[in-house]
């Protein structure tokens, strides 16, 4: 900064840190609003295979209420198949392996927060079997343990045995499978290891 007066090197000095700090700031406030918007609106939910191939299985509305955001789950039916499973009727995608949805079988509120997805991960409960195996397996569940990443929200399949849920929880406000109740699934085996909802 030569020929600068001491005066004049502070000045240039703070119009480069609040240049920053604006700079800083606006990306913190396109951040926050790429999160919010991820719980508004119509919203397309997608499953992707290994090779990020993608296969839409419904859609999700959210409307923005107190504190987050309530929404509304559509299926797309024409997606799956019927079977008839170990006395249940179950909706599957059909791949290398079967891949049926278990709908949350109580009472909950579907609502969800930026920082809490756990009532939408357990709307999207999945069973995987081989298409040669007899009955269904409730302990190859699948659980998407999901976060919002750069205004969409991404999940990455967790192994969960779904017998958890034979029998309703003590308390019905609060979701039942949690960390305690998840572990690492071998994506490499897996036909569908992704969800993403944007």
């Amino acid at each position: 900064m030569f020929g600068l007066t001491m005066s004049n090197k502070i000045l240039v000095s703070l119009f480069i840190f609040l240049s920053g700090f604006s700079v800083n700031t606006a990306w913190a406030a396109s951040q926050e609003a790429l999160v919010t918007a991820a719980l508004q609106g119509v919203k397309s939910v997608a499953l992707l295979d290994k090779n990020g191939q993608r296969t839409v299985i419904g859609s999700i509305t959210f409307t923005p209420k107190e504190g987050g955001s309530e929404y509304q789950l559509t299926l797309e039916r024409e997606q799956f198949r019927d079977y008839f499973l170990s006395m249940k009727e179950m909706k599957c995608l059909e791949g290398p392996e079967l891949w049926c949805h278990l709908a949350y079988p109580y009472e909950q509120p579907h609502k969800v927060t930026v920082d809490n997805l756990r009532w939408l991960e357990h709307d999207l409960l999945f069973m995987f079997k081989t298409p040669k195996e007899f009955g269904a397996n409730f302990w190859n569940g699948i659980y998407y343990k999901m976060q919002i990443d750069n205004g969409i929200i991404k999940g990455e399949a967790q192994a969960v045995d779904l017998n958890v849920l034979a029998s309703p929880p003590d308390d019905l406000s609060v979701p039942p499978v949690g960390e305690a109740e998840l572990d690492e699934v071998d994506r490499d085996k897996r036909w569908l290891p992704v969800i993403e909802i944007r």
